[in-house]
């Protein structure tokens, strides 16, 4: 398989990043084949919904092993939203969870009353700009200050800092997407901010490692 899997775990919505994909011009197939995933020249993995669910049907898939082995062994590597929090090693939502550990840190909560007393609501909904704070190739033509959007009562907070590409703020500040090495991850959804979401997915389907 030359294109991209975009993995398929019952989470997410996979058609639209599919469709995004396509819109630039890459081909891409959802799936939860194990050897599609390993085939492939890259790998998305998106996601909505609870954290520890979504570790489940992972699991459950057998899908684990096949996404720490495409990380491995160096092919580009993208998560979208819930599929960036699981790249971390563990979340506290609903108690604490174990995540897939390829980034050391913890997916916190956003602080209730600390949003409340600037008259914010969780979840974090809409439009919301980023602050590039690394360069990276995700964001290749993209201006610093750009809107994407978002949904999401959690974000990540790495022990290594370094890996952060931007930062956004939404009562506190915090990192709205990743790079390191052949693994990339937004908090945002770029499926769903038009013309420079595509961007992103753009910029992602011509990465060659």
């Amino acid at each position: 398989m030359k294109g991209i899997a975009i993995v398929d775990y019952d989470r997410g919505n996979l058609r639209s990043v599919q469709k995004g994909f396509e819109r630039v011009g890459c081909e891409a197939v959802v799936t939860r084949s194990a050897r599609e995933i390993r085939d492939a020249r890259a790998v998305v993995l998106p996601g909505v919904g609870a954290f520890a669910d979504c570790m489940a049907n992972l699991d459950r898939l057998g899908l684990v092993d096949p996404i720490l082995e495409a990380i491995r062994c160096g092919k580009p590597f993208l998560g979208i939203c819930l599929g960036l929090q699981l790249l971390f090693s563990e979340s506290e939502e609903f108690g604490l969870t174990g995540g897939l550990d390829v980034f050391k840190g913890r997916v916190a909560a956003f602080p209730a009353r600390t949003l409340a007393a600037q008259g914010l609501k969780i979840p974090h909904m809409g439009w919301n700009t980023i602050r590039i704070v690394e360069p990276s190739p995700l964001f290749e033509s993209i201006p610093d200050g750009s809107s994407f959007y978002f949904v999401h009562s959690y974000y990540v907070c790495p022990e290594d800092r370094s890996v952060a590409s931007t930062e956004t703020e939404y009562g506190v500040v915090f990192v709205s997407s990743i790079h390191k090495e052949n693994v990339f991850a937004t908090q945002f959804h770029p499926e769903k901010s038009q013309r420079l979401g595509l961007k992103i997915l753009e910029n992602f389907g011509r990465l060659r490692w």
